[in-house]
């Protein structure tokens, strides 16, 4: 593919114009043009993840609109008085939608119910590329990708995104004047417009975080506490850490200890929040098994309640987790086939409860 363009429009001399010409000795022409002729070869190789980069005014929105005419994406209309998730297409179940922005990192019930004036910018972020997905077919294109975000919530959402549109089997072309996501997003290829390049990528990690866990007091609490999908109270007894990226709290982990009329050492998590900026990168799973962990090498068994669709669908899969309830409804099926005969509609799920299971030595 190939991509030659040519754009131009009339210079019309008003007052104002021939003033202007006069104060910076600029020439006036009849029209102004810009071309752009450059080779895009994406046709070569199957693909999944795209991404056209440059300055602001470099073109990148004219080339994106030239080679996928009507498929570029830039703002969406929602209602003021509806909840964030009735702005989704009415044939989608709310299975699919909880899915969906559970996978480009959006994975706050409360935030589903509110609506989308009242999100934070990168959870409003989030919420616009599931709906771009949602209502596009094979291939979406977004225009100004992570421009309205600051550029951490920016490489967080690039990562997630990126993985929901791989294991989704769909294309996805970002269009952006910021060179930072580069290494989060991922793309399989980059047309650089400044310079006219394009280059094939193979898909790498995405970089490292430090993640730093360590015990906290209750005060830090009201920092997560809204952020919680059933309760924002905190008991007064339960032991409670906190994890730090870059010495910011970003997550929030706290466990009690369970009256069990036959076991004594048995833990259970009591309160477990991300931040919606830090959500889809697995924080919070990773810290609930560092508890597990945890605790076990104390010679303690720990266990969690949950009625979130993301932790249960993860948990399910996970050889790090054994469900408790639940088990009497598997008869011969897998815990996996189980969770897809249930909606992900967290009113409709009830709780699931798991263990943690240490790996073998």
């Amino acid at each position: 593919m190939r991509a030659e363009i040519t754009v131009s429009a009339p210079v019309h001399k008003t007052a104002r114009v021939l003033q202007l010409q006069g104060l910076f000795d600029v020439p006036v022409e009849e029209r102004l043009s810009n071309s752009w002729h450059m080779d895009v070869p994406i046709e070569e190789r199957p693909w999944s993840v795209g991404m056209i980069v440059g300055p602001s005014g470099a073109g990148k929105t004219t080339i994106a609109r030239h080679l996928w005419p009507d498929l570029v994406v830039t703002s969406h209309t929602w209602r003021d008085d509806r909840a964030l998730v009735d702005d989704f297409p009415e044939g989608m179940s709310i299975k699919d939608i909880v899915a969906l922005l559970g996978a480009v990192g959006l994975s706050s019930p409360p935030a589903w119910l509110r609506p989308y004036r009242t999100l934070s910018n990168g959870e409003a972020f989030r919420a616009s590329i599931a709906r771009a997905l949602a209502e596009s077919g094979d291939l979406v294109v977004i225009d100004e990708f992570t421009s309205v975000v600051d550029r951490q919530v920016a490489k967080v959402a690039s990562h997630t995104i990126q993985k929901a549109v791989r294991r989704g089997g769909r294309q996805f072309v970002a269009v952006t004047c910021h060179y930072d996501v580069l290494e989060w997003l991922q793309p399989d290829w980059v047309l650089d417009v400044s310079t006219g390049s394009f280059e094939w990528r193979s898909v790498q990690p995405r970089p490292a975080l430090e993640f730093e866990i360590r015990p906290v007091d209750g005060r830090l609490w009201p920092v997560f506490a809204r952020h919680h999908y059933l309760s924002t109270q905190l008991h007064a007894s339960s032991k409670k850490f906190a994890g730090f990226i870059d010495g910011e709290p970003v997550a929030f982990l706290a466990y009690r200890h369970f009256q069990h009329p036959h076991t004594r050492n048995l833990k259970m998590e009591h309160r477990l929040v991300v931040l919606p900026d830090y959500q889809g990168l697995g924080i919070g799973s990773r810290f609930s098994e560092w508890m597990g962990q945890r605790l076990y090498e104390e010679g303690f068994r720990y266990r969690s309640v949950s009625s979130h669709p993301a932790l249960i669908a993860y948990r399910s899969a996970s050889p790090r987790w054994r469900m408790i309830k639940g088990q009497t409804k598997l008869g011969t099926r897998s815990k996996h086939e189980w969770m897809h005969t249930h909606t992900l509609d967290p009113r409709r799920l009830g709780v699931v409860s798991f263990e943690y299971v240490p790996p073998r030595v």
